[in-house]
């Protein structure tokens, strides 16, 4: 009788197991963007496979909301739209970023396109002339780095169609 009941709450355990997923706060509605204003994405079909572990790297490395919009110069260097160097405070909240995904055992980021932080694709030139070059931002590094798998609030379908593997994977553990 014993083994019935284990093997059922075991299998209970795996259908109801959620992989958890790193997300940008501003992505969620939090009030933790640069210019302060709010723009939530409709995340409800991602929340269906995924329990959400909110993180904004340039708060969580000290920088107040609102904020100087940043960009990446050349040599790697963040600075704000005053000429201010914050590489430091890029550098603590992506090491931020990382230590909640090493204590929740995420695999996966979805993370704000464009971001200086955030950014798996294309980022802003480093001149504040709304330019875009391909590259990513200073958190997304630090992840993949670590092999945790990033993508953007464009690449949600990408993201979903990922789910199954996710969760087999996970489920077996």
């Amino acid at each position: 009788m014993k083994k019935v009941l284990r093997c059922v709450w075991l299998k209970k355990l795996s259908i109801d197991f959620k992989p958890k997923i790193l997300v940008s706060a501003c992505l969620l509605g939090k009030k933790v963007r640069y210019d302060g204003k709010i723009k939530k994405y409709d995340l409800s079909e991602l929340e269906k496979y995924y329990d959400f572990v909110a993180c904004c790297p340039e708060v969580d490395g000290g920088l107040e909301t609102p904020r100087d919009p940043s960009e990446i110069l050349k040599n790697g260097t963040v600075i704000n739209s005053a000429g201010v160097d914050v590489s430091k405070e890029f550098e603590k909240g992506a090491n931020t970023a990382l230590s909640l995904t090493l204590k929740h055992d995420i695999k996966i980021a979805l993370l704000k396109s464009k971001s200086p932080s955030c950014s798996n694709k294309i980022v802003y030139d480093g001149t504040f002339s709304n330019s875009l070059v391909e590259g990513i931002g200073k958190t997304t590094k630090l992840l993949l780095q670590n092999n945790i798998e990033v993508f953007n609030e464009t690449q949600i379908d990408k993201l979903l169609s990922k789910r199954e593997d996710v969760r087999t994977t996970q489920s077996l553990f």
